[in-house]
Formats: structure tokens, C-alpha cells, sequence
């Protein structure tokens, strides 16, 4: 699948496969073999890295300025396969906030379902490659309501080419979603919870002017993590060419 088609992911997507059994009889929970999960970890290069892989192979991995867990420094965004314990992507890109500009990106990994997800972020075009180990964060079997999220958020958002604006990002337990950066730039949304914890279907389109997207629309996700209650969102454009990242606190 062109990774372009992976952003019209919606809460459609099954994250757990389907029960067979006959005669209306619950058969019970179905063992989990793919790398679906949030994964929590660090990069070797010293970056704290937050992932979210989804049941149909979807990912985005999120990860920080070196030895600074609270700067975004850029976000990864693709889709793979997995097949016995391995994971691995034949596209993806890497949106890096550091000046890097958006690189080609594959992975290729190992996994213990609910339990680990290790592996490594090759840059073609760079001839770099990077390793990263992360463990299962349960949070992701809990799921949340929109109103768990329901409020309003103050942080910084990050688009390609330029520096972190400080943010409000704002949703109402019906979904609709507001916002607006240091340097005028509103935007308008919703959110949609999927099947897992915290996690949530993102559409935002931007208000022209000062925004560095124009007037364009958006989709990704947004995350939201209960015991710190940090959000986060990520979204991107249709062309991958441009997108926003809002990592920010609840007031």
C-alpha cells in the first residue's frame, strides 16, 4: 500500500482480529501475534521514542531531542507487516523538526506481543542507522471515552521548517477540536476515539493566514496519556510534505 493511503486510517480499523466459533458461543479472547501496541523506550542516539502500531500495520513513532524527553524533535510515519516476532516496512518517511527535513525512513524489528519491540530506523538517502528498544505500555488495553480527553491543553506544536510555537489545543467530549499558536495561526477539528487506550482518529484543517499548512486538512492521531495527562497529536498532510505535532499539558 502507497504509504500516502495509510492517513485515511480510521476507527473502522480492527485492532483485534475477529472471534470465529459457531453456535453464538464465545470462544474467548484472541491471542495477539502482530506488534500492535504503544511501546514506550530510547534511541541509541539518546532520544526518548514513543510508538503506536496498529492492528493493520500502521505506525508512528514519535520521538525527542537528545537527552530531552519534553522537546519534539520529529515523528516517524508508516506502515508494515509482521510475521512471526518481526516486524519490518518497505516505505515510511521521517519528519525531522531539527532542520533535517523529511527523509525516507524503513524499520525493522523484533517483538514480543505485549511485551517488547526492539529494532532499527535505516535513512537510505543518510546512511545512517539508528536501534531503538521499547517495552509494552498497558495503557493501550484500557479504552478511553472522549471525554477523558476533554479539555484544554497548553504546549508547543511543530511543523516542517519551522521553530516550536507555543499552543492551546482544546476538545469537547463530543470530539470537536480547537486550537491556536503564538502566531495567529487557528485551526478546527475532531477526534474519534479507536479501540485502544488513549488513542484517538485526528482531522484538523487550518485557517490560512499565518499557518504554515495554509488552509489544508490534516489526519493522524491524537494520544493521551492518563497519568501524566500529556497529549499529544500527530497529522499530516496528503502529500507528506507537511503536517503538525502538538505535544502540550491539560489545564
Amino acid at each position: 500500500m502507497n504509504i500516502k493511503k495509510i492517513l485515511a486510517v480510521t476507527a473502522s480499523v480492527g485492532f483485534l482480529a475477529a472471534c470465529n466459533g459457531g453456535g453464538g458461543s464465545d470462544p474467548g479472547p484472541v491471542a495477539v501475534t502482530t506488534a500492535e501496541g504503544l511501546w514506550s523506550g530510547t534511541t541509541s542516539t539518546s532520544r526518548s521514542l514513543t510508538g503506536i502500531v496498529l492492528g493493520n500495520g500502521t505506525y508512528w513513532m514519535l520521538y525527542s531531542a537528545p537527552n530531552n524527553s519534553t522537546v519534539i524533535a520529529g515523528v516517524l510515519v508508516g506502515r508494515g507487516s509482521s510475521l512471526n516476532s518481526s516486524f519490518s516496512t518497505s516505505e515510511g518517511k521521517d519528519f525531522n523538526f531539527e532542520g533535517q527535513g523529511i527523509h525516507d525512513a524503513t524499520i525493522s524489528a523484533s517483538y514480543v506481543p505485549r511485551d517488547y519491540f526492539n529494532g532499527s530506523i535505516s535513512y537510505p538517502s543518510l546512511n545512517q542507522t539508528n536501534t531503538f528498544t521499547t517495552t509494552f505500555n498497558k495503557a493501550f488495553d484500557n479504552p478511553l471515552s472522549l471525554s477523558a480527553i476533554a479539555g484544554s491543553y497548553s504546549g508547543n506544536a511543530v511543523v516542517v521548517g519551522r521553530a516550536p510555537e507555543a499552543t492551546t489545543f482544546g476538545v469537547t467530549s463530543e470530539g470537536a477540536v480547537t486550537g491556536s499558536s503564538s502566531n495567529g495561526c487557528q485551526f478546527t477539528g475532531n477526534a474519534t476515539p479507536f479501540a485502544n487506550g488513549g488513542i484517538y482518529d485526528l482531522s484538523i484543517t487550518f485557517g490560512g493566514g499565518a499557518c504554515a499548512n495554509g488552509t489544508n486538512t490534516v489526519t493522524g492521531i491524537v494520544y493521551y496519556d492518563v497519568g501524566t495527562k500529556k497529549l499529544f497529536s500527530i497529522a499530516l498532510n496528503y502529500t507528506l510534505s507537511n503536517g503538525f505535532v502538538f505535544f502540550g499539558d491539560k489545564l
